[in-house]
């Protein structure tokens, strides 16, 4: 095995706001290999995004904090560097692709300055060679019109194009870790398959690292060569994408593979988790899926359960699962 690109771990991001403590990732370890996709996945609430703004050191002010682990990117430390330095590393070898393209652009800019900004801050290219760079990314990523979208402002693209646009601009500085949070959320299935395509095609052509945050596992089947299940600010199943679809060991890994609609089965009505992920200010003592579990027995809630491998490259976080 190589060097990891990035390697993640123990990282604990709290919230305090008027004295309550709020665990949102707890304890979280994983490493990301040269052009490896890893997808993280879980309920809304599991932590995944809050573990991709911790990377980006992102995390809101004043009151989330990475309170201790380790991010560490081609061996250097993240939580170490400065703001200055971090700025360096963020667009230009780390890329991030936001939730909802609508908020994370600019209103008041133009797609073409928000695009020419990223190549003269990053690479310090003239005005004219950035307009150049940025139409033919634009080009790249399957944008009609390229050259006029320059000149338009966010508000006036459909939410297919801003993703596009999003992308290209991660894409910019040809970063070896892009990481994309839920980027084909809210867009048809015709506009999520090319936004897929694309992200193979940067995959490939510019040998990008992929961290991609979904709750979709049509998604994960169709990209992810690593599969990380979160729930309630931890990882509960860690193991390569054929393994998990086809041997999933952890109770709630299982449940929400029951929760994909089948052709193959006469299904009067789809299966849903029982419950919601727990409150992060309120966690239980024990397994934190267990009051949601149709496996679970007290022994379960009693005390806290460890992430262990299984089976060889197979981590679960259950006292059910034999080695």
């Amino acid at each position: 095995m190589t060097e990891p690109l990035l390697a993640v771990d123990g990282l604990r991001t709290y919230f305090t706001k008027k004295k309550v403590v709020t665990r949102a990732v707890d304890g979280i370890s994983l490493t990301v290999q040269p052009r490896q996709v890893v997808c993280i996945v879980g309920e809304s609430g599991s932590g995944k995004s809050i573990t991709a703004l911790s990377i980006m050191r992102l995390v809101p002010a004043p009151h989330g904090q990475i309170i201790s682990g380790s991010i560490r990117f081609e061996g250097r430390d993240l939580l170490a560097l400065s703001e200055v330095q971090m700025t360096d590393v963020r667009g230009n070898d780390i890329s991030m692709i936001f939730q909802e393209p609508m908020t994370a652009l600019n209103p008041v800019l133009t797609i073409g300055k928000q695009l020419t900004e990223v190549l003269v801050r990053h690479r310090r290219t003239g005005n004219p060679e950035a307009v150049q760079k940025s139409v033919e990314m634009l080009k790249v990523m399957g944008v009609p019109r390229a050259a006029e979208i320059m000149h338009e402002y966010p508000h006036q693209l459909s939410g297919g194009l801003r993703q596009r646009a999003m992308t290209a601009m991660a894409m910019l500085c040809r970063p070896k870790l892009l990481i994309a949070d839920e980027p084909t959320t809210a867009l048809d299935v015709t506009i999520q398959a090319q936004i897929l395509q694309l992200m193979k095609a940067m995959r490939q052509e510019f040998n990008t690292s992929i961290i991609l945050i979904t709750h979709d596992l049509g998604v994960v089947a169709e990209m992810a060569d690593h599969v990380i299940v979160m729930y309630a600010g931890q990882i509960v199943e860690s193991v390569d994408a054929d393994t998990l679809f086809d041997r999933p060991e952890h109770p709630y890994t299982q449940a929400l593979l029951a929760s994909i609609p089948s052709l193959d089965k006469d299904q009067v009505s789809l299966y849903s988790i029982p419950g919601t992920v727990p409150n992060a200010a309120e966690f239980p003592q024990g397994c934190r899926f267990a009051a949601r579990c149709g496996k679970a027995s007290a022994e379960c809630s009693a005390q806290a359960v460890e992430l262990e491998e299984k089976h060889p490259g197979h981590w679960v976080r259950c006292i059910k699962v034999a080695k």
